[in-house]
Order: structure tokens, then C-alpha cells, then sequence
């Protein structure tokens, strides 16, 4: 997450990528943009507002040297020689433009930037944003003609969400360089992350915290609702939130023992464990320090309602993992031939 109390834009320019798949060409400008007061204040909100509730962040990647990766090479070049801004900047779109291999990748406007006061992990910098806008709105423009005002409908940028973004801080640590991305247009995940930027998960808590909780809930889905039922996925993602609450570090073996009663239940998860590693391409480790800030947005993240096909919904409290367990009972009826819940209270709220 970064702050950006202290945000300024010291460069920006806008071009437009075209599509290689579909042969649209791209279109350069020569010049910055010379913002007037109302748009600078507009603008600059808008495009770091998204990188304010980012917590897990991403490293640089390249399968021979990381050197090589191209957009390393092109924000280290702005970093050092901003003279350079207008000319790198065409440099990034043009590498944009040789990833739409498809004919989904959308055409749009791309914005680069130059930041300076960002504050990340108490430590100011500056830093590279990268932005591509897919999608306008419809909007009404009124204007007066011959004493008289009409109307006519134009197309712009919305200015509530960006559709793609990242943000390259000048900040490093073991891994390289900091960079921070969102995409809320993510119809290609691999076009951006992967293709474009060429960048992973840095190797930190935040990531282990976000791998095993990704885990959890896929398990829950795949493997206890299909076979026991939305009491028991529910029950057991209330207990995987209330564990990462509690404790400060991960250990899987504790973690299974506390979560599951049966050794069949820890074998399915062992078993599913090494599955969704395979899929990913990933390997979790078996203790890792708990993110906080990913704990709490995963938990925003998660449904705990039973819906049933009779238009009930049961809605459980993710905040009270035993509270299903102790009031929530599943059974059958014979005579209707029907499952059924029974709910156990005192009082109504």
C-alpha cells in the first residue's frame, strides 16, 4: 500500500496502442501534457487511488537474465535520464503493442508517468506509473449554439477506476526493484502481468499469507462443499480466517490439527495441497509469517452464505468459526424427502 499525501506528477504523456492481432496501428504524441489546476487535481487521485488498498507487491522476471526483461530496462532508463521521458515512453507502448496476439486485447489510450513523493513503507520516492485505459463512458456534453443550448453524447475516460495500471517504485530490496500492479479489466490475466510486464509475487509473507488462504478456499470448494456440504466449507473458512488471526506465523502441521478432527480430512487436504501446487506452478511453504493487511482483505472477500434452492439463504458470521458447529444442524427428512437446517437461538436480534 502506498500513501500519496505528498503525490506529484512531475511527467505525463499519452499515446495510443493499437492491436498487432487486428493490424491497428499506434499512435505517438510529441509533446507532455501541460495540465491546467482542475485536471491535475483530477488527475492525479485517479491514477494512484487503486495502489492505496494494494498489499501484495511483484518483482521484476526473466526466464535467462533479469536484465533482459524489458520493462526493467526502460523504467532503470527513466530513473537515470528523465530527459529521455518522451522517447522511452514510445519505447514502452511499442512493447505493449507486440503482446496482442489477440483479438480480445483491447486498443486504448496509455499513459506514462513520472511520480514524485510517494510514500511506500515509510520510505519516500519516486517512481514510473504505466496506464492503460480499454474502456470510455458515454457522457453528456451540453453547449450553447444560437442562443440556445443543446446536447450531444461524447465518449471519455471514467474517473472512478483505471482499467490497467502498475507502478514501478525506485525503491529495491533483495529481490529488485518494487512494483505494484492492478487490473480490473483482467479478461488476458497472462497479457499484463505476464506478457507485458513480465513480473511475479515477491517472495514475502504477504504472498505465502495470500498462496495459502487461495489455497484454503479452493480446497473448500473443490473438496468439502462437493462432498459435505456449505455448513462444512463455511465452517472451515471461518476457522482459516480465525487461525491467521491468532497467530503471527503459519505452521501446515498445526494448522491441520486444529482445523481437522478426522485424519481423512488431512489427507484430503495433503492430497489437494499437491494438486493445486502442480496447477500453479507454485510451492507453498510449510511456515510463514501471517500478512495482516492480506488476512483482512481476503477476509472482506469471502461469502459464508448457505443458499439453498427453496429461495432461503442462511447467512453465518465469518467472525464466529464455532458458531455453526454448536447451532447449525444438516439432516434429511424421510417424509419429504428433503435435506433440511436446524437453527438453534434464544432470541431474535
Amino acid at each position: 500500500m502506498i500513501s500519496r499525501k505528498n503525490a506529484s506528477i512531475s511527467q505525463f504523456i499519452i499515446h495510443k496502442v493499437g492491436n498487432k492481432f487486428n493490424d491497428t496501428k499506434n499512435a505517438f504524441s510529441d509533446k507532455t501534457v501541460d495540465f491546467d489546476e482542475d485536471s491535475y487535481d483530477l488527475m492525479l487521485p485517479f491514477l494512484l487511488r487503486p495502489f492505496g488498498t494494494v498489499v501484495q507487491s511483484y518483482r521484476f522476471n526473466h526466464h535467462a537474465n533479469i536484465s533482459l526483461n524489458e520493462i526493467n530496462s526502460y523504467s532503470s532508463q527513466l530513473f537515470n535520464d528523465e530527459d529521455n521521458f518522451i522517447e522511452v515512453s514510445k519505447h514502452i507502448v511499442t512493447h505493449l503493442y507486440e503482446q496482442s496476439n489477440s483479438a480480445n486485447i483491447k486498443t486504448g489510450d496509455v499513459l506514462v508517468v513520472m511520480f514524485e513523493g510517494i510514500e511506500f513503507r515509510d520510505i519516500t520516492t519516486n517512481a514510473i506509473g504505466i496506464f492503460k485505459i480499454e474502456n470510455k463512458v458515454n457522457f453528456f456534453q451540453t453547449y450553447l449554439e444560437n442562443n440556445s443550448y443543446d446536447v450531444l453524447v461524447q465518449k471519455g475516460i471514467n474517473a472512478k477506476k483505471v482499467d490497467k495500471g502498475c507502478l514501478i517504485l525506485n525503491q529495491s530490496d533483495t529481490e529488485g526493484n518494487i512494483i505494484l500492479s492492478v487490473d480490473n479489466n483482467n479478461y488476458d490475466a497472462q497479457y499484463w502481468i505476464n506478457h507485458f510486464l513480465n513480473i511475479k509475487y515477491a517472495d514475502d509473507a504477504n504472498n505465502h499469507t495470500q498462496q495459502y488462504i487461495e489455497l484454503c478456499k479452493e480446497f473448500s470448494t473443490e473438496v468439502l462443499k462437493t462432498n459435505y456440504g456449505m455448513q462444512e466449507q463455511n465452517n472451515f473458512l471461518a476457522k482459516t480466517i480465525d487461525f491467521f488471526k491468532d497467530n503471527e506465523v503459519v505452521n501446515i502441521e498445526r494448522f491441520k490439527d486444529e482445523l481437522f478432527e478426522e485424519d481423512k480430512h488431512k489427507k484430503e487436504f495433503d492430497s489437494y495441497k499437491k494438486t493445486f501446487e502442480g496447477e500453479q506452478n507454485l510451492v507453498i511453504r510449510n511456515q510463514f509469517d501471517v500478512a495482516e493487511a492480506v488476512v483482512t482483505k481476503e477476509k472482506r472477500k469471502i461469502k459464508t452464505d448457505i443458499k439453498l434452492d427453496t429461495n432461503i439463504q442462511i447467512k453465518l458470521d465469518i467472525d464466529a468459526p464455532d458458531a455453526s458447529a454448536e447451532y447449525l444442524e444438516r439432516g434429511y427428512d424421510d417424509d419429504k424427502k428433503m435435506h433440511y437446517y436446524k437453527v438453534f437461538f434464544n432470541a431474535e436480534n
